[in-house]
C-alpha cells in the first residue's frame, strides 16, 4: 500500500476502529486540523469582506459554501483509506488529458492554484503582522500611524452608531453620549492631520489619501513570524501541528460567538430576524453594490468550508494520522472490508464535527461583518484590514476591543499560516513524485517536506513585501480554488463510481447530496470565473 509521504509518528500496524461514540470522538484529528486551517483567512478576512459588502444578504451563501463540500471531502477521505493513496496519486489517475508520467490536467491546474494559494497565505502572514503592529508598534512611526489610523476608523463607526442610534428609539442619554463621541473623535483626528500636514506638507498628504504614510511595523513583524514558523514547521510532526492549530483556533471562535450572542443586547447593533430571513432568502443584495458583493461572496466560496487547497490536503492528513495502515492492505476479505468500513465511519465524524465548527465560526463572523462593518460602512482594505475588523468588536467589548480582537485574530489567523504551509509542504512533495520530479520513497518525502516547510513560510513573506494588500490577495487565492472546485467535483464522482469498492460504496441517498455538492461546486467555480471575466472585459475596456 502506497502512504504519504511524510514523517510520521503513527503506530504502523493493523488495528481494530473503535465503536462507542467517546472512543470514535479520541481518534479524530485531520478534520481538526483542517478546521484549524479553515477558521482563519475564508473567515476572518474574506467572510466579514463579504458581510461588509453584502449586509445579511449572502448569509444564504455562506451556509451553503460550509455544508455543501464536505460531501465530496469524504469521498477523498474514503479513497484514500481503502487505496492508501496520496491525493495527487489518486488525481492523476482521474480521465483527461495527461502526459505518461508527469502527471494528468487536474495535477497541472493544480500547480496554477498552488500559486495563487501562496499569495492567499502571504496576505495572511502581512495580516498577522499587521495584528503584532497595531498591538506592539516597533517604531515611533508605527505608533503615531495607529494613533491616527484608530481616529479615522473611530470616528467612522462613531458616525454609524450615530446615524443608527437617531433611527432607533434608545434612551437620550445614550443618544447624547454618541454625539459627544463623534465630536472628539472629530477634534482628534483633526488635530492629528493638522499635525502630520505640517510634517510633510499638504501636497504629500492629499496625495496619500488625507492620511500619513504607512510605517514598516507590519513588514518587520511578518518577518519575525515567518522566521519562526519556518523553524517550527521543519521540527514539527503531526501530532504537534494537531495540538498546536487547535489550540489557537479554539480561543478566537469563543470569543466570536460570546462577541455575536452579547451583540443581541444592544438595540443599535443587534441582528433582527429580518435580517436572518433576508440573509435566507436566496438572494442577492439589491442596488448597484450588488455586483462587487456577489463577486466577493463568490471568491469567499472558494475559501470557506472545505475550500480546494483543504479537500486535496484532507487526504493526506488521513494517512499520516494512520486511518489507511490501521484498515491493512487491501486483501478483499469479510474481515478487511469490516475494518475498513469502521475506519471510514471514524473519517466521517472526523469531518462533520469539523464542519460544525467552522460552520458555526463561519456564521458568526459573516453576521458581525454584516451587522457592524455593513451598518457602518466599513468595507476593510490594503493595510488597514485588521484595524478595520477589530471595529467589530468595539460595540461590545468597549475599550477592550481591540486587545480582545488582536489577540484572536494572531490566533485565528497565525493557525491557518501554520497549518496551511504544512499543507502545501506535503502536497508539493508528492505531486514532484507524481510528475517524475523527485523520488518517491518515505525518506525522500520526509526530507523534502522538512525543506519546503521551512522555505514556504519565508515565500509568503517576499510575496507580502512585494504585494502589502491582504484582502486582495485572500480573494484572489479564493477565485483559483474557484475554478478548481468543478475539476475536484469531477474528481469526487470518479473516486465514488470508478474506484470505490462495492462493498464500501454507500447508499442511493448519499449519492443524491454527493451530485448535489458536485453540482454546487460546478455553479460557484463556473460563476465566479465568468464574473471575473467580465470584470477583466471591463477594466480592459476602461484602459482603453
Amino acid at each position: 500500500m502506497a502512504s504519504s509521504p511524510a514523517e510520521t509518528d503513527v503506530v504502523v500496524h493493523v488495528e481494530t476502529p473503535p465503536r462507542s461514540v467517546g472512543a470514535t470522538l479520541r481518534r479524530l484529528g485531520p478534520g481538526l486540523i483542517v478546521a484549524a486551517s479553515i477558521v482563519g483567512s475564508g473567515e476572518l478576512i474574506a467572510t466579514t469582506k463579504a458581510g461588509a459588502q453584502a449586509g445579511f444578504w449572502l448569509l444564504w451563501l455562506i451556509v451553503v459554501g460550509c455544508i455543501i463540500k464536505v460531501f465530496v471531502q469524504i469521498e477523498f477521505g474514503r479513497n484514500a483509506i481503502h487505496s492508501g493513496k496520496t491525493t495527487m496519486d489518486a488525481l492523476s489517475q482521474v480521465p483527461g488529458p495527461r502526459w505518461r508520467g508527469r502527471g494528468n490536467w487536474i495535477v497541472w491546474y493544480w500547480f496554477v492554484m498552488f500559486m495563487g494559494s501562496l499569495g492567499q497565505l502571504g496576505g495572511i502572514v502581512g495580516s498577522v503582522g499587521q495584528a503584532l503592529a497595531i498591538s506592539v508598534p516597533l517604531t515611533e512611526h508605527g505608533r503615531e500611524f495607529n494613533d491616527f489610523a484608530n481616529a479615522a476608523i473611530g470616528l467612522k463607526s462613531a458616525r454609524a452608531a450615530l446615524r443608527s442610534a437617531e433611527l432607533s428609539q434608545i434612551a437620550p442619554d445614550r443618544l447624547a453620549r454618541l454625539r459627544t463621541k463623534v465630536r472628539q473623535w472629530e477634534e482628534e483626528l483633526e488635530r492629528l492631520s493638522l499635525s502630520w500636514r505640517g510634517r510633510i506638507g499638504d501636497a504629500r498628504f492629499q496625495e496619500l489619501g488625507n492620511r500619513p504614510p504607512p510605517p514598516l511595523d507590519d513588514k518587520i513583524w511578518a518577518a519575525v513570524i515567518a522566521v519562526v514558523t519556518s523553524w517550527l514547521l521543519f521540527r514539527g510532526r503531526y501530532r504537534f501541528i494537531q495540538w498546536f492549530s487547535t489550540l489557537l483556533v479554539g480561543s478566537f471562535t469563543a470569543i466570536t460567538l460570546i462577541n455575536l450572542g452579547l451583540l443581541q443586547i444592544d438595540p443599535i447593533w443587534h441582528v433582527t430576524w429580518q435580517d436572518l430571513a433576508n440573509g435566507m432568502s436566496f438572494r442577492t443584495p439589491p442596488g448597484k453594490q450588488g455586483f462587487d458583493a456577489v463577486m466577493t461572496a463568490l471568491a469567499t466560496f472558494g475559501i470557506i468550508g472545505v475550500g480546494a487547497s483543504e479537500l486535496v490536503v484532507y487526504p493526506y492528513w488521513c494517512l499520516e494520522k494512520g486511518y489507511a495502515k490501521f484498515t491493512g492492505p487491501f486483501d478483499d476479505s469479510p474481515t478487511w472490508y469490516e475494518r475498513a468500513r469502521g475506519w471510514l465511519r471514524v473519517m466521517q465524524w472526523d469531518s462533520w464535527c469539523s464542519m460544525v465548527i467552522y460552520t458555526l465560526a463561519t456564521v458568526a463572523f459573516y453576521l458581525l461583518g454584516a451587522a457592524i462593518l455593513g451598518r457602518s460602512q466599513l468595507d476593510p482594505q490594503s493595510n488597514e484590514l485588521i484595524r478595520t475588523l477589530s471595529a467589530m468588536y468595539e460595540p461590545v467589548f468597549g475599550d477592550w476591543a481591540t486587545v480582545l480582537f488582536l489577540f484572536g485574530s494572531f490566533a485565528v489567523l497565525y493557525s491557518t499560516f501554520f497549518v496551511a504551509n504544512a499543507s502545501h509542504a506535503r502536497v508539493l512533495s508528492d505531486t514532484l513524485g507524481v510528475l517524475g520530479l523527485a523520488r518517491r520513497d518515505d525518506h525522500s518525502g520526509s526530507r523534502r517536506i522538512r525543506l519546503l516547510s521551512a522555505l514556504f513560510p519565508l515565500v509568503c513573506l517576499g510575496i507580502y513585501v512585494t504585494i502589502p494588500r491582504p484582502a486582495q490577495l485572500v480573494l484572489l487565492g479564493g477565485l483559483l480554488q474557484a475554478i478548481m472546485l468543478p475539476m475536484l467535483a469531477a474528481a469526487g464522482l470518479y473516486f465514488r463510481y470508478g474506484c470505490t469498492p462495492k462493498p464500501l460504496r454507500p447508499g442511493r441517498i448519499w449519492d443524491l447530496f454527493l451530485w448535489i455538492s458536485a453540482l454546487g461546486m460546478v455553479v460557484a467555480g463556473g460563476t465566479a470565473l465568468v464574473l471575473k471575466f467580465q470584470e477583466l472585459l471591463a477594466w480592459i475596456g476602461v484602459a482603453n
